[in-house]
């Protein structure tokens, strides 16, 4: 063996035994859909991919802004992305409207365990309770998950016919405060400081959220491609392990996570979006049902309630099937997911 091939099987061997050439080989790219802009709960995403922790565990995450749920669940369907955000109720409608579809994606973990769907009024229009709504016109993009959800809601709590207008997202807020229609629908830390930002007072606010009149929906999870899942289930785990991570860091101080975000669009109101931030945790990650279920999981009874809501409400196709919608298999331990502080 000569000097040049002494040479370089000794710096072969030297990387393996560093884990350089190892780390090289096992490095997983995935592209990572998000269900909204750049705001404040998507640092949850944004956040742990800045610190390295998906890095340290071999992945190489990209995380793109998106357009809405159904956006995030037919982007990860078509294979354009590996994993995404999105409302289970968004995945449950395209399992039941695409039986034969060839990709479905599956939820792996869930991180709004309460919907964030309110209706959100103003004072003046005498609307304090859900049953005040009959009659009334209410205003929401056609995809609205509050909108979608809205007959789940009517019938928990006897509402009777509402006529409805639409809208872009943009103008919904507009509208309530020009007096156009009597009450919207949508996410509420979303609309709130929407509201407030067209000069609303908070106090001037009348909110009904849906998890506080019985409807008890899951909201947004990660969603993971089946090729990801055959293919690579170790990254998937992966995945969900950093996720955990940073997650609790995200919980914790939610302050500094934003700085994520704003690395991401320098734009935004940094105030702005850590109140946005907080009003997610505390309204639905950190909240009793969660606390109960563990970060991260589902009740089986509960997923298969809201399969048969979902699957009346929406009027799919086919009945939704609560077993094919979601696989718990690639949570992190117990131990692990008890990430949220008490109250």
């Amino acid at each position: 063996m000569n000097k040049r091939h002494l040479l370089q099987s000794f710096l072969a061997a030297s990387a393996l035994s560093f884990g350089l050439g190892a780390s090289a080989q096992t490095v997983t790219p995935i592209k990572f859909q998000l269900d909204w802009r750049f705001e404040g709960p998507g640092a949850f995403f944004t956040h742990p991919t800045a610190k390295g922790y998906f890095k340290a565990k071999g992945l190489d995450v990209t995380v793109d802004a998106g357009n809405g749920s159904g956006g995030a669940v037919t982007r990860v369907a078509s294979g354009a992305y590996d994993m995404g955000f999105a409302d289970l109720a968004a995945l449950m409608e395209f399992h039941a409207n695409n039986p034969d579809a060839p990709s479905k994606p599956v939820a792996v973990m869930m991180v709004y365990n309460n919907t964030p769907a309110s209706v959100m009024t103003l004072k003046k229009s005498g609307i304090t309770k859900p049953a005040d709504l009959t009659g009334k016109k209410l205003g929401a993009p056609v995809f609205d998950a509050g909108r979608r959800a809205f007959p789940i809601f009517a019938k928990a709590n006897n509402i009777g016919a509402v006529t409805w207008t639409a809208m872009d997202p943009t103008l919904r807020e507009t509208m309530l405060m020009r007096g156009d229609i009597d009450a919207i629908t949508g996410f509420t830390f979303t609309s709130l400081l929407n509201l407030e930002a067209r000069g609303a007072k908070t106090a001037d606010v009348v909110i009904l959220p849906y998890p506080d009149f019985g409807v008890k929906l899951y909201g947004n999870a990660i969603i993971a491609s089946p090729k990801l899942i055959k293919e690579n289930p170790a990254a998937v785990k992966a995945f969900l392990l950093a996720f955990t991570q940073g997650a609790k860091e995200v919980i914790a101080n939610p302050a500094v996570a934003i700085e994520s975000i704003k690395a991401r669009d320098g734009i935004i109101n940094s105030a702005l979006e850590t109140r946005r931030l907080k009003l997610a945790i505390d309204t639905v990650i950190n909240t009793p049902d969660a606390r109960t279920e563990g970060f991260g999981q589902i009740n089986a009874g509960r997923l298969s309630l809201m399969a048969s809501q979902v699957s009346d409400a929406f009027a799919t196709k086919s009945r939704v099937n609560a077993d094919a919608v979601w696989n718990g298999s690639f949570l992190p331990s117990t131990a692990e997911l008890n990430i949220l502080p008490k109250k």
